[in-house]
């Protein structure tokens, strides 16, 4: 299975809210990326720290409005289409995440690995313009990978996929197994973008056409 992890830890200062409540299209920015993660992974963990009770309650009031209205029927269909049995959610409280991103992405990515995933999907909560098209499309690929190397090379093999946009990196990357729980582990690492450089073996890089991957919001939308 894949496993989802959304960061939404950090304090928000920029957009002077909450970020993970901040709504786009009728949903808050968290909800679209648990969304768009599960057309590709069997659990999305959510990784909150500043203001997290509030923002706990926030979304799981949201998704009970969704499910009353039916609006989650399309995700749990497409959701067993790649074999998931429902639409799982989980929190991980992250108290260091004034650390910074990478700090919380580690606490995710501990307790993703936890769950023996085939890859991990790592997606900052502010880009909520990222198509599930593009999810799919980088879950398949790096299953493609993973395959090619062979079932038991596989998951001790420390690989990364990147989507890429006109020639600029951006979210979610996908992480093998192992590296997943190498940069987890990682101690010398200045950001994310370093600890995944400094454990994987390879990097691929996937050039997409969906612009919401490197596409952030850091402020209010005017």
């Amino acid at each position: 299975m894949n496993v989802g992890v959304l960061l939404a830890a950090g304090a928000s200062s920029r957009m002077g809210s909450s970020k993970p409540l901040v709504r786009w299209k009728g949903q808050s920015f968290l909800a679209h990326g648990v969304r768009t993660l599960w057309t590709a992974c069997d659990v999305v963990i959510v990784v909150l720290g500043s203001d997290a009770k509030r923002v706990q309650k926030g979304i799981e009031d949201e998704f009970t409005i969704l499910v009353e209205a039916g609006a989650l029927t399309p995700d749990l269909h497409a959701a067993r289409k790649h074999g998931a049995r429902g639409l799982e959610l989980r929190f991980e409280i992250h108290r260091g995440w004034k650390k910074g991103m990478l700090s919380s992405a580690q606490a995710g990515l501990a307790a993703a690995v936890k769950l023996k995933p085939a890859s991990v999907l790592v997606l900052p909560v502010d880009h909520p313009e990222v198509k599930a098209d593009t999810i799919q499309q980088l879950a398949a690929m790096m299953a493609q990978s993973m395959g090619s190397f062979g079932s038991k090379a596989a998951g001790g093999f420390p690989y990364a996929l990147v989507p890429r946009h006109r020639r600029r990196r951006g979210h979610p990357i996908v992480l093998s197994p192992a590296l997943a729980r190498a940069v987890a582990k990682e101690r010398q690492a200045r950001d994310l973008a370093d600890a995944v450089r400094g454990n994987a073996r390879l990097i691929g890089y996937h050039d997409v056409v969906d612009g919401g991957v490197v596409r952030n919001r850091n402020t209010p939308a005017r």
